[in-house]
């Protein structure tokens, strides 16, 4: 197919990264290939050498998500971590990084027990405050990593607004969209220069497959680094994995939009609730980030959480009492998914042992709030 950037978002995850195969499949093939031919000269029959250098299944998918993303350059992993950390070993020793102070906990681990003995420096910070965004860059930091919506309180940071700061601090910016996607959210567009996903969760869509994906702005000159990390420390993902992935981006505009109108009654329901402390979803009307996000956005997004009434052992016996949401980790597929998110991240969470974290689902809203109703109680 021609160059889709010309058109909306719903073709463009249909189309993009799609190239002719010689048997004229309408489904494209799976090149499970590990090594690549050459002719009696020697000359590469193709830009392919090797599985873990290259696959055509892989370059489909980095050039779909480039595509959506309104990047020059997408570079994939094997899993949303892989790609963080395979972005920081672009860094030098001694470089100085700025992470959400409610940053993903594996990014938070990987940080403090890892690469900190390899010599980056992490400076955890509140991006929601001006002043304690002043003292990080005033460090002179490499690179800032944004997560907006937080996980697990949905805060909204300000992308164009911090974006504008670093670039003056002369810091690069990195922004990770795994929960707003493309379709609801472009940070690209408002001034960052990276983009970070865990394509395990919308882009895959079903809860059948693991990857992860760095995307690069248009002069960025980062790529042959990442690349060199990608192909010499080998955290790739295999073809079937990137197959995988590149078959649910083809439904990801009308999923992710389903998930996010239900999650909007999910939210309206359960901040009225009497068995309900607190409801944290920008879609709210009453959340404080309800107007930054409106503004940065095309949406609310389909994750939400809540505080249950009665403390931790409440909102353990509302987990304990669900019967259409599944009890699991992760989020982003079609199945609606609950968690009491404290005991996954661990002792040194910060988050509210009385919280509740909810991914929403294309079951009907209906269905939905009549199993959270029962189950609260």
């Amino acid at each position: 197919m021609a160059q889709t950037k010309n058109y909306r978002i719903e073709t463009r995850s249909v189309h993009a990264g799609s190239s002719e195969n010689l048997a004229g499949a309408v489904a494209p093939p799976i090149h499970l290939s590990t090594t690549f031919r050459r002719d009696p000269e020697g000359n590469l029959a193709s830009d392919f050498i090797y599985g873990r250098s290259g696959n055509p299944d892989r370059t489909a998918l980095e050039r779909a998500i480039a595509d959506l993303e309104g990047g020059a350059e997408c570079v994939s992993f094997a899993s949303g971590l892989a790609a963080v950390h395979s972005l920081l070993l672009t860094l030098s020793p001694g470089d100085l990084v700025l992470a959400p102070l409610d940053a993903y906990h594996g990014t938070v681990r990987l940080a403090k027990e890892s690469l900190a003995r390899w010599g980056l420096r992490t400076r955890f910070t509140d991006f929601l405050d001006p002043e304690d965004v002043t003292a990080g860059l005033d460090e002179r930091p490499a690179l800032v990593i944004l997560e907006t919506p937080s996980n697990p309180t949905l805060r909204i940071t300000d992308i164009a607004a911090v974006a504008a700061r670093c670039r003056a601090a002369g810091a690069l910016i990195a922004v990770d969209n795994t929960w707003m996607t493309p379709v609801l959210q472009r940070p690209l567009a408002l001034g960052a220069d990276i983009v970070i996903h865990a394509t395990t969760k919308y882009f895959g869509g079903h809860s059948d497959v693991t990857g992860g994906a760095v995307v690069l702005r248009e002069g960025l000159e980062l790529a042959s680094r990442l690349r060199f990390v990608q192909t010499e420390t080998g955290p790739v993902p295999s073809p079937f994995d990137a197959w995988l992935l590149r078959r649910g981006m083809r439904t990801l505009p009308v999923r992710i939009r389903a998930q996010s109108a239900t999650a909007g009654k999910l939210a309206e329901f359960l901040s009225g609730h009497p068995r309900v402390v607190q409801t944290f979803y920008p879609g709210l009307a009453s959340d404080p980030g309800h107007e930054v996000q409106t503004r940065q956005g095309d949406g609310y997004g389909a994750m939400l959480s809540f505080r249950a009434l009665g403390g931790e052992d409440h909102a353990k016996g509302v987990l304990s009492r669900v019967k259409l949401f599944t009890r699991a980790t992760s989020l982003g597929g079609v199945e609606s998914l609950v968690e009491h998110r404290a005991l996954v991240e661990g002792p040194d969470t910060k988050t509210p042992r009385d919280l509740i974290r909810v991914s929403v689902g294309l079951e009907h809203p209906d269905d939905l709030i009549a199993d959270l109703d029962q189950a609260l109680g």
